[in-house]
């Protein structure tokens, strides 16, 4: 028998087997949180889409016809498979996104995220690694989405980066060619430092070419084991570390723009399916973009660097 797009056949077996257990139409509607009038009309559509009387009317109680009696362990076996269909996307939806991101964002940015997200109907799960690492777990499955590192045009959100110091610049730019020794000192030599996270073609490649093409020493743009000891070189010496406005605060540096270049983090969230990238993405856009250290006052994710 067809199944009619006219007949909730999931409710109106549930009012059906509610009713027969209990005898009654009005005592069945109530097990069953509908009205009784709901339940009456959802029973006389089942009666139609079947094709035979289910109760008896012509008694006070609900009595279930033979017809009905036959019917009602298969209006059993369907009502339990919903009742355990809705079990399991509950489930589903409450089973955590595993969500790899840069090991570089502040606790308390990621809290908020979780915050926004669990609003959203979202349970995320951050695994934070280094981006070579947020890749290989995305490609093995092991996280279901990743904030990714992307060249700064493709980026949904960018980040532009500059260098920090432990003791104030007295200048408002900072020159990479200025970081050359002079003769009265040669072996003193300022060293700029390059987290983990920046250690990326579209970022590292570009700035060892600067280094070169200003005459710099190849020891003096290097890409530090860990943050922490880029870190502690940068607070004991007058070494520099490449980083966002917010991470040279967070860190309590002293951060100034590179002059004659501009070097963006750019990210992107990807996902074994668009539709995880996507859920991730849109609602949590601004949560996100305060997590990576996007500049407050740019409009949009999608805007951010476009005079680049």
């Amino acid at each position: 028998m067809a199944y009619s797009l006219g007949v909730d056949l999931v409710g109106a077996c549930k009012a059906f087997v509610s009713v027969s257990e209990r005898g009654s139409f009005t005592l069945g509607a109530a097990a069953a949180r509908i009205p009784q009038p709901v339940a009456s009309r959802r029973i006389a559509a089942l009666e139609r889409h079947l094709g035979g009387r289910l109760f008896d009317r012509s008694t006070r109680r609900a009595t279930l016809t033979p017809f009905g009696r036959e019917m009602l362990a298969s209006a059993k076996r369907l009502v339990e498979l919903a009742e355990a269909m809705e079990h399991d996307a509950e489930r589903a939806r409450l089973t955590p996104i595993r969500f790899a991101v840069p090991d570089t964002c502040p606790t308390r940015d990621l809290a908020f995220l979780d915050a926004e997200a669990r609003r959203q109907g979202l349970h995320l799960d951050f695994v934070p690694a280094a981006p070579a690492r947020r890749a290989e777990l995305l490609a093995f499955g092991q996280v279901r989405a990743a904030l990714v590192a992307v060249p700064a045009d493709d980026g949904y959100w960018r980040v532009p980066l500059g260098l920090a110091s432990a003791a104030p610049p007295r200048v408002e730019t900072v020159h990479l060619e200025t970081l050359r020794a002079g003769r009265a000192d040669p072996v003193v030599r300022r060293r700029v430092w390059l987290q983990p996270e920046d250690d990326v073609p579209h970022i590292r490649d570009r700035l060892f070419r600067i280094r070169d093409a200003v005459g710099l020493q190849p020891a003096q743009v290097a890409v530090a084991p860990a943050l922490t000891s880029a870190v502690a070189d940068v607070l004991g010496s007058a070494d520099l570390l490449l980083c966002s406005p917010a991470q040279a605060e967070e860190l309590g540096l002293h951060w100034r723009p590179i002059g004659g270049v501009r070097l963006v983090r750019g990210f992107d969230v990807s996902a074994g399916t668009g539709e995880d990238a996507e859920r991730v993405r849109l609602p949590l856009t601004e949560e996100i973009a305060r997590c990576l250290g996007v500049p407050a006052d740019s409009a949009t994710p999608a805007d951010q660097g476009e005079a680049q």
